[in-house]
């Protein structure tokens, strides 16, 4: 199977963020969709010809997880995005689970943007942990370093530099409130399955 960049052009003249920001992240997202496939075609071929326990093996292996979880996240990132942003339904589930594990949901949202303030390139993320109904915002160390096993990603925030150092240097926190300002929530809430 072949993996597709996906388009994000809707992004587009989104609030807060420059259009060249946009394209040059839609850029990087495509190398990882690339690079993903190259990977998992040397994979496959080295595989074939009975090479599976050399370590050229071993390293391809290990950069796979690296590429792939570039690319889900971006997905899943530039999905949560809109230029028409949906507030988050108090009465959905997703609110009530926000309310009851963090208190209010604002208090949810200070954890988050300070988990994104801290020293560091990564993402945060919150997570659904399915078998407890939990909700965790976690930092995610790289793309495939600090992800809570079994658990379901429900809203996730680019904190690399390039998300960012083109239209705010190194104002992260001013990114955070434009990142908030273009939530599709509706997108978040239905990611609880």
């Amino acid at each position: 199977m072949t993996y597709t960049a996906r388009n994000y052009e809707h992004l587009l003249g989104m609030d807060g963020f420059s259009d060249h920001l946009l394209r040059n992240h839609f850029t990087l997202y495509q190398g990882y969709v690339t690079n993903t496939n190259k990977l998992a075609e040397a994979l496959a071929e080295l595989a074939k010809a009975g090479k599976a326990g050399t370590p050229e093996y071993a390293e391809l292996k290990r950069r796979f997880g690296w590429e792939f979880n570039g690319m889900r996240l971006h997905e899943l990132y530039f999905e949560n995005l809109t230029r028409a942003p949906k507030p988050l339904d108090p009465n959905s589930r997703l609110a009530r689970l926000l309310r009851e594990q963090y208190g209010s949901v604002e208090a949810w949202r200070e954890d988050f943007k300070a988990s994104g303030l801290m020293r560091g390139i990564g993402w945060v993320v919150l997570y659904r942990d399915p078998i407890t109904d939990r909700l965790w915002n976690a930092w995610i160390n790289e793309h495939d370093l600090g992800h809570l096993a079994g658990c379901t990603p429900l809203l996730i925030m680019d904190v690399f530099e390039h998300a960012y150092m083109l239209d705010y240097g190194l104002k992260k926190a001013d990114y955070i409130e434009a990142f908030f300002r273009n939530l599709d929530w509706e997108v978040v809430a239905a990611r609880l399955g």
